[in-house]
């Protein structure tokens, strides 16, 4: 077992400039964010060397829910901070850019402070046209915002170009629902191909299927040959968080085992059942009969479909792929045609029947 403070320096002695934690809720994975940042200050002038994104991040947004006057005010309030500097530097449509894959409900425009140097002080929230009528959007709706606002921040000069050691991402996917867990999967992602060659980045998260999906690109996707080195080394390291924050160990997965596919079959039946079936759920299905196909010790899910009862298991096997492959996050309808559902249906059932998965409960 190690103290918080030693689990953060190997996190700073880890030579891979990529790395993806998982950890239970309570375990301490924002006390963790908040160690490595003390740790690694610059010894000369205290100053941050890197960038952080945790639950303190969030904690600077606060709803004004103007009860005395009938919510007729209700706003965002953004608490003073050393970030306010550069809130000049973005623009409303700067974070309308991050939140367009989000398929978000609502509009917004920013209260600027009398002093520009304050930066914001608060956010108003509306629907459509109606800026005469404010309204309070779901916390989900809100995690989303502030963290496409962090988003938008990264880009401004003057902090994260500064600060530029390290990224620490803690659990941006709380409150998510499972399409929007899977939009910000590939948000990390977009960070990480763009930045993970300039800085360390180190995301922390609870949610099973958020880090599978980051893990499955990182190892398997389109752009996989860019994380590992000439010797075919990984850019990256996977690890399990487990204990408390007085007494943790940092366990080292294997082959990038997370053990994730109980969980992926668990919101695949929910979205089966609800029949609420998207395109980004045939990632999550592949990704399911690769790890089967794995621990059965053969490299390719066909194999898997053939086991399940799928006769035509290559035609089949091109479509799952095929699926898998688009960048669905960008696009507003991404319901499966028909023919496609039906596939689905049947290969998730096949896959019940054959392998008899105990699904946890939520």
């Amino acid at each position: 077992m190690s103290t918080v403070t030693e689990i953060a320096q190997e996190l700073k002695d880890t030579k891979e400039n990529i790395i993806l934690i998982y950890a239970f809720n309570a375990t301490g994975k924002t006390r963790l964010s908040v160690e490595y940042k003390n740790l690694t200050k610059n010894p000369k002038d205290g100053q941050h060397i890197g960038v952080y994104y945790n639950a303190f991040s969030e904690d600077l947004f606060v709803w004004d829910n103007d009860n005395d006057n009938g919510e007729q005010n209700i706003k965002l309030d953004i608490k003073p901070s050393t970030l306010n500097r550069l809130h000049g530097s973005i623009t409303e449509e700067d974070v309308e850019k991050k939140l367009l894959p989000y398929r978000r409900k609502y509009n917004f425009f920013f209260n600027p402070n009398k002093d520009f140097e304050k930066g914001y002080d608060s956010i108003t929230f509306y629907r459509n046209d109606d800026t005469a009528t404010p309204i309070k959007i779901s916390r989900g709706e809100e995690r989303i915002f502030v963290w496409c606002f962090f988003l938008a921040l990264l880009e401004v000069e003057g902090w994260a170009d500064t600060q530029s050691a390290h990224c620490f991402i803690d659990d941006p996917v709380s409150s998510l629902d499972d399409h929007n867990i899977y939009v910000t999967a590939y948000t990390v992602f977009d960070l990480i191909e763009r930045e993970f060659e300039k800085r360390k980045i180190i995301i922390t998260s609870h949610h099973f299927g958020f880090l599978t999906i980051l893990s499955d690109m990182l190892g398997k996707g389109e752009k996989a040959s860019k994380f590992r080195n000439r010797n075919n080394s990984k850019k990256y390291k996977e690890f399990i968080l487990e204990g408390n924050s007085d007494n943790l160990s940092l366990i080292k997965t294997k082959n990038g085992v997370f053990l994730y596919h109980l969980r992926l079959i668990q919101i695949l039946n929910q979205a089966a059942e609800s029949k609420e079936v998207y395109t980004y759920h045939f990632s999550l299905l592949r990704q399911v009969l690769e790890n089967i196909a794995s621990f059965l010790g053969v490299g390719q899910f066909s194999y898997v479909l053939e086991q399940i009862g799928i006769t035509d298991k290559e035609r089949v096997a091109f479509i799952v792929n095929a699926l898998s492959h688009l960048n669905v996050y960008y696009q507003q309808v991404d319901i499966p045609v028909p023919d496609n559902l039906e596939l689905f249906n049947e290969v998730l059932s096949r896959l019940m029947d054959k392998y008899g998965f105990l699904i946890p409960k939520d």
